[in-house]
């Protein structure tokens, strides 16, 4: 980021980074009242896989990032949350294959002819993969794939189950051509919300940022 103060108006740039769901959820929100308290800071835009968001702030990168919290956060980073999620499982709208998972508690046996599309790595794999060795199931893996706007796109063609979270189904063009299942018991949910470094937070274009998005 660059810094200059002119008539105690704050002026620079500040790198973000977030998928691009995040953008459709949150950023606008957020944009428009720091845009509207400080309208000289220039935001330089990069989206990407969410699963880097931790990532490109510990590496310089970008200067804050949205994205789900860690169980661990990390030492440097500081976090601020804007939203909970539920991270759900998705099916093709009216598969029949599918719809016989609804509204139950599936047995192994269930889960054993059930293709599954997950995230290649990052919290939510980690959680459904938590999920289904807590209840002794191994689960027939179809596809592991980077971004939950690519899990919903092969759902949607009735390729699998999926899990992403609430609001990538809530803001996907695809959200009335899958359905989220009623299982129990749920998945943990996602925190989502702003990082950055510690020590960036005594600059203030950062301080800008996250005086706009209040503590939770």
């Amino acid at each position: 980021h660059q810094l200059q103060e002119e008539a105690g108006e704050l002026q620079g740039e500040v790198r973000m980074y977030c998928s691009v769901t995040a953008s459709y959820s949150f950023l606008f929100d957020l944009l428009s009242r720091v845009r509207a308290e400080h309208p000289r800071i220039e935001i330089k835009l990069l989206t990407g896989d969410p699963e880097n968001a931790i990532a490109r702030v510990l590496s310089g990168d970008a200067d804050i990032a949205i994205g789900a919290r860690p169980d661990v956060l990390p030492a440097p980073l500081a976090f601020r949350p804007i939203a909970t999620s539920p991270l759900v499982f998705v099916a093709a709208h009216g598969h029949e294959d599918y719809s016989r998972l609804q509204g139950r508690q599936p047995s192994a046996g269930d889960w054993a002819d059930t293709p599954l599309i997950l995230s290649e790595r990052g919290l939510a794999r980690s959680r459904v993969d938590k999920w289904f060795a807590e209840h002794g199931v191994q689960p027939d893996i179809y596809a592991q794939v980077a971004g939950n706007e690519a899990i919903v796109s092969m759902v949607s063609l009735g390729f699998g189950v999926g899990v992403v979270p609430q609001i990538v189904v809530d803001n996907s063009p695809l959200a009335d051509k899958v359905t989220v299942l009623d299982l129990k018991p749920e998945l943990e949910p996602y925190e989502v919300g702003l990082f950055t470094l510690n020590k960036k937070l005594r600059n203030p274009l950062i301080g800008a940022f996250w005086a706009m998005q209040k503590s939770s």
